[in-house]
């Protein structure tokens, strides 16, 4: 049994991490660091909940740490945590500067320890649909891919993602160049835009990031003024296009309460399924795959307890960060980058 240390107990603690262990066999949580005492009684009645980190740290039964804070913390906690001889997962954003990432890899692979991030929408029902679709080769040679994540959100969300964090390139962009990158590995080029266009907001709540493999583009971007969302995914090929509406289901339900063994857990309402028009102009409805982010702490077990890859290995996080950063530098510069 893997003993399971939590930092933080905010949305992604207590809405995604902690729910996800509970329902994974082979993990227990063990203790929670949070101010929100009350809260972990009532969810989990048989974790201790400890004031600060360097106590949980400190308790030589827990196996794996798992850090849900301020994107800020994310580094230094880490590294405390691979210093106490604990395996570690970060939420996303794996860290805000690549060059503490370099470092968190050299302490981890120096310490023999599993250091991931929780790249969680790689089992989306979507993308996992859009992954069999590209890799059925339907579409033929796609020339166009355009991961989009759309929101209408006109005042600043009460909370330190808003406020206080590195802006939603490092919030949202994550998980969408991960995708990106699963999809058609590491690109030749980027090109990026950043934008603040809400009064209130102290940072970028809107950009779009191109990724140039050749003559094929691969569009990552997201909004927060848009009333009307454009499609989550749209491939175009020489074979065809698939357009995908919506969001992942899980999110929704995780956020209400609602355990991952809810029935339906991760399935797609026939009516969210994309639609596949082919190169003579017909059309279908392609079933969703079946969404699981429980496959990414199944992962995380196996990774501990026998010693093969982690299910988001910190290099591939590393990546992402590394690409964030050339396309924050693109932004600045007005200018397309070559990836080294």
């Amino acid at each position: 049994m893997i003993r399971v240390g939590l930092i933080g107990y905010g949305l992604a603690g207590a809405s995604f991490h902690a729910p996800l262990i509970g329902a994974v066999p082979g993990m227990w949580l063990a203790s929670v660091v949070t101010s929100r005492r009350a809260d972990v009684a009532r969810d989990w009645p048989e974790a201790a909940v400890v004031a600060d980190a360097a106590t949980l740290l400190a308790d030589p039964a827990i196996d794996l740490v798992v850090i849900a804070t301020p994107d800020h913390l994310h580094a230094p906690l880490a590294k405390a945590a691979l210093e106490a001889g604990k395996h570690v997962v970060i939420d996303k954003p794996f860290v805000t500067d690549p060059a503490d990432g370099t470092a968190l890899i050299a302490l981890a692979e120096a310490r023999g320890l599993m250091l991931s991030a929780f790249h969680n929408r790689r089992w989306d029902a979507d993308f996992l649909t859009v992954r069999r679709v590209v890799a059925e080769g339907v579409l033929g040679d796609i020339a166009l891919a355009e991961l989009r994540w759309d929101r209408f959100r006109p005042a600043i969300k009460p909370g330190w993602r808003e406020t206080e964090g590195a802006g939603l390139l490092n919030d949202l962009g994550p998980h969408l160049l991960d995708q990106a990158l699963q999809l058609f590995g590491t690109p030749d080029a980027v090109s990026a835009d950043l934008a603040t266009q809400r009064a209130a907001a102290t940072t970028e709540d809107y950009f779009e990031v191109t990724l140039l493999y050749g003559s094929r583009r691969v569009i990552v971007s997201a909004a927060t003024l848009l009333a009307q969302p454009r499609p989550r995914f749209a491939l175009h090929g020489t074979g065809g296009s698939f357009v995908k509406h919506g969001i992942d289901p899980q999110e929704a339900v995780l956020r209400v309460g609602q355990p991952p063994s809810t029935p339906g857990f991760g399935e797609d309402a026939p009516e969210a399924y994309g639609t596949l028009t082919a190169a003579d102009g017909s059309t279908r409805r392609v079933p969703s795959e079946r969404g699981d982010w429980r496959r990414y702490y199944q992962g995380v077990v196996a990774a501990i307890s026998t010693g093969v890859a982690a299910p988001v290995p910190a290099r591939e996080a590393q990546a992402v960060m590394e690409l964030i950063a050339l396309a924050r530098r693109s932004a600045t510069d007005g200018r397309r980058l070559p990836l080294a």
